[in-house]
């Protein structure tokens, strides 16, 4: 299996990767932190010019068509240097909205993403042990439209969103519905994250919705997959990030005459880091692999289950690697690792709020088992 990247896709993590490094600095990030929408939207602005947010999009829809790949590239360059924009959330609503909308839906929303625009976002997450791929919140057909009744948690970004995908079970199994933010009967409750970002409940008391396909295909399992992978691919960059600060202050601090980096245990805690992010990379780029469409890939026809192993494999690596990750780094800095006038902080609280989106490591696991064994016994 080939993990190399490719020149669209180096062209793409090369013009993130300076972008990003020229403007999520530590000052701007405090004073992002501290703004009413937590998102820098000079940030995004600059990423829709470079012509990033539609690099991800179909080309019919005004996109360069690098989809997944191209996300995840973008995701992981954000990763690196904490930025706070609403990448994931957006670009996944965007792809789902690709995949599965209407010609009026893709007409509406994709070129206005890309442009930077009203942006989706994404209400996949419930209270309790929820599972994002069986909502409580339903849908019921009204005439020609629909209905939708329940409360979605922590939906991510709220602010600027013009559109909300949820998901919501129907008569026919779960589906994917549009909401307009400001829609009659969709009540916001905003909340302050572990990241210092802004989230929201939403309540709906039969809001009316769109559907994105027709409920009960595969729209909704598509959606949260191609979560799974984003949030490993965001994981990826906080924990390489977080191990080049780390790297950094061992090698200038200095005890007993000589380096902390030069002190085995310390070394052994940066190896381990080391480990995990290989892990995570090579089951990101494997899941990557996995999600591509037969076009992409038309010598090896699309597998639906072996794609879903996969994300969930990446899922779990960079939700039980990347908390790993983090946490040996704030360790070996010691109480500076801890002040939050030190930038390292930042990795820890977005890879602690990484780890627990959509479900932590042993959510993960159940999932994975469930699927490992469905089939395997002869009925």
């Amino acid at each position: 299996m080939d993990f190399s990247l490719g020149e669209e896709l180096e062209a793409v993590r090369d013009l993130a990767r300076e972008i990003f490094t020229d403007r999520a600095t530590p000052e701007r990030l405090r004073e992002v932190e501290t703004s009413p929408g937590r998102v820098d939207a000079r940030l995004w602005a600059d990423l829709a010019s470079a012509g990033l947010l539609g690099a991800v999009l179909p080309e019919e829809d005004g996109g360069a068509g690098l989809g997944m790949a191209g996300l995840c590239v973008l995701l992981q360059e954000q990763g690196r240097r904490v930025a706070p924009v609403p990448l994931w959330p957006a670009l996944v609503g965007g792809l789902a909205v690709a995949a599965h909308g209407t010609a009026r839906q893709r007409a509406e929303l994709l070129p206005v993403l890309a442009g930077g625009g009203g942006r989706p976002t994404v209400a996949l997450e419930e209270f309790g042990p929820a599972d994002p791929l069986a909502p409580r919140t339903t849908a019921v057909a009204d005439g020609p439209h629909w209905r939708l009744t329940g409360t979605k948690a922590v939906v991510p970004a709220p602010d600027g969103a013009r559109h909300v995908l949820v998901t919501a079970t129907t008569a026919t199994g779960p589906g994917l519905f549009l909401v307009a933010s400001d829609a009659p009967g969709a009540t916001w409750e905003h909340a302050e994250t572990t990241t210092h970002d802004l989230s929201a409940h939403l309540t709906l008391d039969g809001a009316p919705g769109e559907p994105v396909g027709t409920p009960g295909d595969k729209a909704v399992a598509e959606v949260v997959r191609d979560s799974f992978v984003a949030l490993a691919a965001v994981q990826l960059g906080v924990a390489e990030g977080a191990l080049r600060y780390a790297a950094d202050h061992l090698r200038e601090r200095h005890q007993f005459g000589r380096p902390l980096a030069t002190f085995q245990a310390v070394q052994h805690q940066l190896a381990d880091c080391y480990i995990d992010i290989e892990a995570m990379r090579v089951t990101l780029w494997q899941a990557v692999d996995a999600l591509a469409e037969p076009a992409d890939a038309p010598a090896e026809p699309f597998d639906a289950e072996d794609a879903d192993r996969a994300a969930l494999v990446a899922k779990w690596w960079a939700t039980e690697g990347g908390l790993n990750t983090v946490h040996r780094v704030q360790h070996v800095h010691g109480g500076i690792g801890v002040d939050t006038d030190y930038p390292v902080h930042r990795h820890f609280l977005w890879g602690k709020q990484i780890s627990t989106t959509l479900g932590g490591a042993g959510a993960d696991l159940e999932r994975l088992g469930a699927l490992l064994t469905s089939g395997a016994v002869a009925p």
